[in-house]
């Protein structure tokens, strides 16, 4: 799995795994922050939510036009002092008036710009590193093993968020309370919110130093095509126009296609946390504790990587070493899990840990099925995993769906919460979503970084993410639909779209197969 990877793939992603912690962290409570700070509905907050979604990842456009022109290390320097000025920006405390809702939107743009310059044209030189012939088959491998560092870091984010705001709600004797609307406790629970952004700072900080302690790694992989060419790089390829074309075009319907997955997939930060906050008993007990204390699910996903390499490695000595420690993580996992208070109390933002824990975990079981398939010769191509990952997205909100059946719509619910529904529910809903996750995502951007034309790498790179974008915004009609339409309607809305998306997928595989080749 880690094995015949340039070095440079490790420094790109550890330094790509600090940004994203903190940009999760600012994440799992930016709904509930504009909710406490402004007073705003869920609607209205998943509509600024969306936007900022939408913004943060059509700027990669415009970050990889620019960066096909001046290099990608240029750009995610300038993205990364961007970002830093943005999250500092946000983590200033203000009143919540006319002065802080600017503050606030002033902070989201540089956010904005700044992961469009930096979130891209760091994948595009990843991509570069496997242009070498040498590589050249570990790509799609590479690819999910960077998906799974960005999540390391989106993993500890909600527990993070979660724990800096319990400590600054104590500080003022308050305790994390969803039905609590008295002005004081707002007031701490948004401050408390306010210093996750300051992780954000933090974090990003780190990821630069990794970034260019680093260099000399992947110094060769910022170049764009022209400065490649220039250097007499043989392994830059030469297209016809009519194959630039060609490729534009397959890369172009795939884009349409992930619009309806991440209009779906991010839900997790809006609909499914409102769900979370209305509908799902937050009083944990017994074995289920164990999803709500991120150390144990850390040490355990930590094991799945040892477990794997006790029957991976080629030395006896490594596959003992490997081997008892498994077992010696398994068992502090264990000793975490029974040292919790019975019940525990969790947040609606704890929820947001299950997905990245859940793709870290799954990542080598990911690598190794689809390894297996090709070993048999059955293969399955990037753009028939893409198709797989739409229907099971489909499944996955069948499983929400399968919740919702009995629950009082919120639209008469108001304010109030019928918190009945086992976490269960949840946890399944996101474990299905980063199944079909895996299938897509990585996937998808290794298809882009082989079949986008050498000199608009940057631009078809910015392209997936506008795709994302256009999903992020869409994925405000739940939210702006929760309290008009009864909770099943929502969900299904979602679920047709995936299937859809999933039949148009399968029908253009064979076109998008032979680009690829």
């Amino acid at each position: 799995m880690f094995k015949n990877q340039p070095k440079g793939l490790f420094a790109l992603a550890l330094a790509n795994t600090g940004e994203r912690f903190g940009y999760y962290t600012m994440l799992a409570i930016f709904a509930l922050f504009m909710q406490a700070k402004f007073g705003w509905s869920e609607a209205q907050a998943g509509q600024v939510y969306a936007i900022f979604l939408a913004v943060v990842y059509f700027a990669p456009l415009f970050g990889g036009m620019l960066a096909d022109k001046i290099g990608y290390g240029k750009c995610v320097t300038i993205g990364m002092l961007t970002m830093f000025l943005g999250y500092l920006g946000l983590a200033i405390p203000t009143a919540p008036d006319t002065v802080g809702l600017v503050s606030m939107y002033a902070g989201l743009a540089c956010v904005s710009i700044g992961t469009g310059l930096f979130k891209g044209n760091l994948q595009v030189m990843i991509g570069n590193l496997y242009d070498d012939p040498k590589f050249a088959d570990r790509r799609d491998d590479a690819f999910s093993l960077f998906y799974m560092a960005i999540n390391i870091g989106a993993m500890f984010a909600p527990s993070m968020a979660k724990w800096i705001t319990n400590q600054y709600l104590a500080n003022y004797g308050f305790t994390y309370d969803a039905a609590n609307v008295s002005p004081d406790y707002l007031q701490a629970l948004y401050g408390g919110y306010g210093l996750c952004f300051g992780v954000a700072c933090v974090s990003l900080v780190l990821s630069a130093v990794i970034y260019f302690a680093c260099k000399s790694w992947f110094k060769h992989a910022m170049k764009t095509a022209k400065q490649a060419k220039e250097d007499n790089n043989s392994n830059v390829e030469e297209l016809t126009p009519a194959q630039t074309r060609e490729r534009i075009t397959a890369l172009l319907l795939v884009f349409a296609v992930v619009i309806f997955f991440w209009m779906a997939f991010h839900q997790n930060g809006s609909a499914l946390t409102f769900f979370a906050k209305k509908y799902t008993n937050l009083s944990i007990s017994g074995g289920m504790r164990m999803w709500f204390n991120i150390f144990s699910l850390a040490l355990i996903a930590l094991a799945i990587y040892t477990g794997f390499a006790t029957f991976q490695s080629e030395k006896k000595k490594t596959r003992i070493i490997c081997g008892v420690s498994t077992i010696a993580l398994v068992a502090i996992a264990i000793g975490l899990f029974l040292g919790m208070d019975d019940p525990t109390m969790a947040q609606p933002s704890d929820f947001q840990q299950f997905n990245p824990f859940f793709v870290v975990a799954l990542t080598p079981f990911s690598i190794l099925f689809f390894g297996v398939l090709a070993a048999r010769n059955h293969a399955i191509s990037a753009p028939a995993r893409i198709a797989w990952g739409m229907l099971l997205a489909a499944v996955g909100f069948g499983v929400i769906t399968l919740a919702s059946i009995g629950l009082t719509s919120p639209m008469d619910l108001g304010d109030g919460t019928q918190s009945v529904l086992s976490p269960s529910w949840l946890i399944g809903t996101y474990f299905t979503l980063t199944i079909a996750e895996l299938f897509l995502s990585p996937m998808g951007i290794s298809f882009v970084s082989k079949v986008a034309p050498p000199k608009y790498k940057g631009l078809m790179m910015g392209g997936w993410f506008v795709a994302t974008a256009i999903g992020n915004y869409l994925s405000s009609i739940p939210s702006m639909l929760w309290n008009k339409i009864p909770l099943m309607y929502n969900w299904a809305i979602l679920i047709a779209l995936c299937v859809i998306a999933a039949i148009f997928m399968f029908s253009m595989l064979k076109r998008l197969e032979k680009v690829a080749k």
